[in-house]
């Protein structure tokens, strides 16, 4: 079984090579591509392999397993995404075209000063790093658990193989490569999911209207939290799902930036709504699975993953049944994990290479001394900022693998939840930035930016920390929306009135 498991997830990364050398034969080269891929992506292509680029490794391993416990209690946070794509659509997009941005931390130069600029480019370079390299872990420590430890490999071994794999395929083409191979790595993420499901309805002879209703009364497919202070009460799911998809889609240059390789304005709103509803579908999917996992388990006997302790292990749940099933499923398993691990880490690899060459390096520009934002004298040659750019795509590689290997010893809970708390106090900051550039029309206090942006991190740290024992109430996702609100509360208290 390990040599099979060898032998496609070769195949797999030959074919991620074929498309890098075809998207490279034509169109934009260097930088252009690199950063932009000429706009000349088309939109349904981006809003299809986007789906994959969305849901990653923890929502291929957590969305299932989180079933266990949780039944189908995720699902109104995915409704609240929608919420979050049309905001982007409607008010972010226009923004960011009108502008003409590469990077969208661009725009807090231009709208406050440099270091705005620098702080928002430096929370996104930190959410991301941190946030994918666990999307990537969780694919590595699965492959390593069920494949490569049984070789007597160490860990950092396949880890090492995966980032040199992304970063070799991503190294000319950037986000041009990126945008195709999406389309790719969605494709066998949801063949992955739906094999499985069919495998386990034939396995236990049922329908999926059989599967529906056994799953049903079992209570797998409960949908809606009602008890306010739980923290996946539906009405903080659905506002928690809002803001998270504006954070981590609207104000993550990884995300955006594949937008803004449409070709227009039209086409990349376009590609946000179809997205939205396709995630809608792809979730269903997902939970779908969680729940005949759950049933296969029960009603064959199935010994569901335990830890030291013997707790349940959930983002082990699909794994363990998908190689025990069979031999079809194992592998469909390892291309579903291998296709979610590159299409979490490629983006977000190339996104973290544009935001510190155009944010921190300013490629091709310096400002004038006439005003914020005017941009006028050329500092480097192409042939330098190329040059620049690979080094800074290769540290980058070096500080995912690095964040991944370091990650080992800490990895207890479900990482959805661990992912999603990264992002609460990571992104939240960038939230309230954006949110008062957006919808006033005072100055910031430039120099005080970086302050107020680790100050209401910290505050919603130790709020959450104590809530349930000052307020009897338990902060969820939504801790959010509160580190943004207080962020912007920040921002209004020190800032000028706009002359």
């Amino acid at each position: 079984m390990e040599l099979t498991i060898l032998v496609c997830f070769a195949v797999y990364t030959a074919l991620l090579f074929l498309v890098m050398w075809l998207t490279g034969r034509r169109g934009a080269k260097g930088n252009e591509a690199f950063f932009r891929a000429g706009r000349r992506s088309p939109w349904f292509v981006v809003a299809y392999g986007m789906i994959g680029a969305s849901l990653s490794g923890v929502t291929f391993m957590s969305v299932p397993g989180g079933v266990y416990g949780g039944a189908w209690t995720y699902m109104p946070l995915v409704f609240g995404y929608v919420l979050g794509y049309a905001a982007i659509a409607l008010v972010l997009l226009p923004l960011y075209y009108k502008l003409n941005l590469t990077s969208i931390y661009t725009y807090l130069e231009q709208r406050f000063g440099i270091a705005s600029e620098k702080t928002g480019a430096l929370f996104f370079i930190l959410s991301r790093l941190l946030g994918s390299a666990l999307r990537m872990y969780l694919v590595v420590f699965v492959l390593y658990e069920f494949v490569f430890r049984a070789w007597g490999l160490p860990f950092w071994v396949p880890a090492v193989v995966f980032i040199a794999i992304i970063l070799l395929y991503t190294f000319r083409g950037g986000i041009k490569t990126v945008v195709w191979t999406d389309t790719l790595q969605t494709t066998f993420l949801l063949l992955a999911a739906g094999a499985t499901v069919v495998a386990i309805m034939n396995n236990l002879d049922m329908g999926i209207g059989d599967l529906l209703k056994a799953s049903s009364e079992k209570g797998y497919t409960r949908m809606w939290e009602t008890d306010p202070t739980a923290p996946k009460y539906y009405w903080k799911q659905i506002l928690s799902g809002m803001f998270i998809t504006i954070t981590m889609t609207g104000l993550d240059q990884d995300m955006m930036q594949k937008n803004l390789t449409c070709k227009s304005l039209r086409d990349a709103q376009k590609n946000v709504m179809t997205s939205s509803m396709l995630f809608i579908v792809v979730n269903i999917l997902f939970l779908c699975l969680g729940s005949a996992l759950l049933l296969y388990a029960e009603q064959t006997g199935f010994a569901l993953p335990v830890n030291e302790a013997g707790a349940v292990v959930p983002d082990k749940i699909f794994p363990s049944i998908a190689f025990s099933l069979s031999g079809f499923t194992a592998i469909c398993f390892v291309l579903g994990m291998v296709a979610a691990g590159y299409s979490s880490a490629d983006g977000t690899l190339t996104a973290l290479t544009t935001t510190f060459c155009y944010n921190f390096l300013k490629f091709g520009e310096r400002s004038s001394e006439s005003g914020v934002g005017c941009r006028t004298k050329k500092l480097r040659t192409p042939k330098f900022e190329l040059r620049t750019r690979r080094w800074v795509h290769v540290a980058f590689a070096l500080l995912y693998l690095l964040v991944i290997i370091a990650f080992r010893p800490f990895h207890r809970q479900s990482l959805i939840d661990t992912v999603f708390d990264v992002a609460g106090f990571t992104y939240g900051p960038l939230l309230g930035l954006y949110a008062f550039g957006l919808f006033t029309r005072r100055r910031a206090r430039d120099r005080w930016v970086p302050f107020i942006a680790v100050a209401s991190p910290v505050i919603c740290y130790i709020l959450k920390l104590n809530s349930f024992q000052w307020f009897g109430y338990h902060f969820g996702f939504e801790i959010l929306l509160l580190n943004g609100l207080i962020t912007f509360l920040l921002l209004w208290i020190s800032s000028l009135k706009r002359s």
